[in-house]
């Protein structure tokens, strides 16, 4: 099942913004200017609303696509799309995270690097 929106994580470190804008194009379209409110950076790619939050976890930047008409079903087919395109470490969540599922279940992330692929236990809060 599609999931409503895209969120995927990208290593602050190996992060090259130009290079992020050039990926969304090559996926989504022409990517308006970047807007900064606050912390936050937007944009559209093509038709979806995109927003960039650095260091939004640690060292880690959220880039967040508010749109379920993207070329990915869900966030880890759009984080091994960013991996193979940026070679990045990227990282999400394995599926829709609800509330009631509680704590244990919110920890659980898929990584992607040049390691493969793995799922993890990762304490963002």
């Amino acid at each position: 099942m599609r999931q409503p929106d895209i969120e995927i994580y990208l290593k602050d470190a190996d992060v090259d913004h130009k290079a992020i804008t050039a990926w969304l194009e090559a996926a989504l379209g022409t990517c308006s200017d970047w807007v900064q409110k606050g912390q936050t950076w937007k944009c559209r790619a093509g038709a979806v609303p995109v927003t960039w939050l650095p260091k939004a976890v640690g060292k880690w930047n959220s880039l967040f696509l508010e749109s379920d008409q993207t070329p990915w079903e869900d966030d880890i087919a759009c984080a091994r799309a960013a991996f193979a395109a940026l070679q990045v470490e990227v990282r999400c969540a394995p599926g829709t995270w609800i509330e009631e599922e509680g704590e244990e279940e919110a920890d659980r992330w898929i990584r992607i690097s040049v390691d493969g692929e793995e799922e993890i236990t990762w304490r963002t809060a």
